[in-house]
């Protein structure tokens, strides 16, 4: 067994925590006592395996059930977040667009990062006038990268997790050279709960392709899609990627949407990755002192 690993609000902060289907989650810190630092320096192969020998024989007290906590964002500050655009065929569409015929990537920032339940903030209409959420199967990189063949890549994957995406999308209509700024508006970016590790996710499904992804609003199902229908298929990207540059633990792909949904204020959009998780997210209108 992989464990799987989040982040959870406690009285002194986020704190990371390791989340076993049958019992619960508990505290990175009281199976690990000398453990310190947030989920990212959980990546570690070491770290990792110490953590699935101490599950193994901790007792069952040390576990609180998942609906007695709140989860956070796994993390707040990867080296990096690359997004790729228009990567399931049919979105193209959306946005009147060609299938690009290479991975169409930007870079976010990770002052865009918020977790579940928190709230997506659209930004002042002399700013954007519509902003979209895409829901999206996260790819977290597990070790370093760089280089890497297409049929080595997953290797490199430390495990999944769901995303939502946003995107002032009147901004890239007017102009596609505004892709970064229309990406990197405070929270927009979300992701968690639980990051699943990619061991789990093959042997449950067999392959990343069968793996579906829905963008959920005011829960209405807006779109769906399986991954076996991306352009670019995750190992593809990360080996793309670790060649213009190295990638790192805790490095995010996101790798593209079945569709996006037009959210406004009092809006709540999930996205919804059978096997993986549920990610949800309240919106709201920029209030004073947000912007």
């Amino acid at each position: 067994m992989v464990v799987r690993i989040a982040s959870v609000v406690t009285d002194s902060g986020d704190r990371p925590a390791v989340v076993d289907p049958r019992r619960g989650v508990a505290l990175v810190e009281r199976l690990a006592p000398d453990h310190a630092g947030d989920l990212m320096s959980v990546l570690d192969e070491k770290m990792i395996e110490l953590l699935d020998e101490r599950c193994a024989s901790a007792v069952d007290g040390l576990f609180r059930p998942v609906h007695d906590v709140r989860f956070a964002a796994p993390y707040r500050a990867p080296a990096k977040i690359w997004g790729i655009g228009l990567n399931y065929r049919d979105h193209a569409g959306d946005l009147r667009s060609p299938v690009p015929d290479e991975p169409a990537s930007f870079l976010k920032a990770n002052h865009t990062i918020i977790g579940p339940g928190d709230e997506i903030v659209l930004p002042p209409a002399e700013l954007t006038e519509r902003v979209t959420s895409e829901a999206e199967l996260g790819i977290v990189i597990g070790k370093y990268c760089r280089n890497v063949s297409e049929a080595d890549a997953l290797d490199y994957v430390w495990g999944l997790t769901p995303i939502l995406d946003q995107t002032a999308e009147d901004l890239i209509l007017r102009n596609p050279r505004f892709l970064t700024r229309s990406k990197n508006f405070p929270t927009f970016f979300s992701f968690g709960p639980v990051v699943i590790p990619i061991r789990e996710v093959l042997t449950a499904f067999g392959s990343l392709g069968e793996i579906e992804v829905r963008t959920v609003k005011n829960g209405e199902v807006a779109s769906r899609n399986v991954v076996s229908n991306m352009t670019f298929s995750p190992a593809y990207l990360v080996s793309f990627h670790s060649r213009m540059m190295p990638l790192y633990p805790g490095d995010i792909i996101s790798p593209g949407t079945p569709g996006a949904t037009v959210i406004a204020d009092g809006d709540v959009v999930r996205c919804e990755i059978p096997g993986i998780g549920i990610l949800e997210n309240p919106v709201r209108k920029a209030r004073h002192g947000d912007y």
